[in-house]
């Protein structure tokens, strides 16, 4: 089990990793990933800075917990995850359904739930 888990945190750091490099170095390919439409150099320094700045340094914590076991962060990126999958939930609710919104909505829930699992894991 504790092997899965890893390969899983793995997988999800590596994806995070991805989407924050492209967002931190190459903003305008990542535009329509996220529906975006920055405004300017402003607008891509927002891309760059608060996408890209969150992902990896959410990438920085799971690799923290990989490398010394110590997996706290593990819950501080479930977190953060939580709270965009609370605001995609408003999202619907304020703004209407789009089906776009479902597939990065259960990567988030599966990313809760597998870093959630993994921190509970680590403590027993």
């Amino acid at each position: 089990m504790e092997i899965t888990l890893n390969i899983l945190v793995i997988l999800a750091t590596l994806m995070l990793a991805g989407l924050g490099t492209m967002s931190m170095f190459a903003p305008r390919r990542m535009v329509a990933n996220f529906a975006l439409e920055p405004v300017g150099t402003a607008g891509l320094s927002t891309i760059r800075s608060v996408i890209g700045g969150v992902f990896l340094a959410s990438v920085t914590m799971l690799v923290i917990g990989l490398l010394t076991g110590q997996t706290l962060g593990y819950v501080a990126v479930a977190i953060l995850m939580g709270v965009v999958a609370f605001g995609r939930i408003v999202g619907i609710l304020a703004d209407g359904f789009d089906k776009a919104v479902l597939p990065p909505l259960v990567v988030e829930l599966v990313i809760i739930a597998v870093l959630w699992t993994a921190y509970q894991a680590s403590v027993v």
